[in-house]
């Protein structure tokens, strides 16, 4: 998964006025960005995400609180928590990635390489696996 999961470095400066960060296509964004949204007001112990995507590209930010991010392929399963606004976790296709432990107030940016396509989803657990097995 070491290719297809890591963390991203997202410039910061920072002065006495506080931090500004920035992302652009190649700084630190790998893929051309074609769609941005942001999850937020979550209920508390809500998980979201659980879902795989076929050949969208993800960076997901935590621009304010922290959560966890679980992601597995066919072999492996990881737990990265996510909490600094300039680290996001960059997501690669045909990834499982469910995100839970939401802390109140929690904000996450998220930037993707595709537009909305229900049909690059992967929604079941076991047929994300037969489609990688394919």
């Amino acid at each position: 998964m070491d290719e297809k999961v890591k963390i991203i470095e997202i410039p910061k400066i920072s002065d006495q006025r506080g931090n500004l960060s920035f992302i652009s296509y190649g700084n630190p964004i790998p893929f051309d960005i074609k769609n941005v949204f942001y999850i937020y007001d979550i209920p508390g112990g809500t998980k979201r995400g659980g879902h795989a995507h076929k050949k969208l590209e993800q960076i997901l930010i935590p621009l304010s609180g922290s959560f966890d991010v679980v992601v597995k392929d066919t072999k492996n399963e990881s737990v990265i928590h996510l909490n600094r606004p300039n680290r996001g976790l960059y997501i690669g296709p045909l990834i499982w990635r469910e995100m839970k432990n939401f802390s109140s107030g929690s904000v996450c940016l998220v930037v993707a390489s595709l537009k909305y396509d229900e049909k690059d989803y992967l929604r079941d657990f076991a047929e994300f696996i037969r489609y990688i097995r394919k």
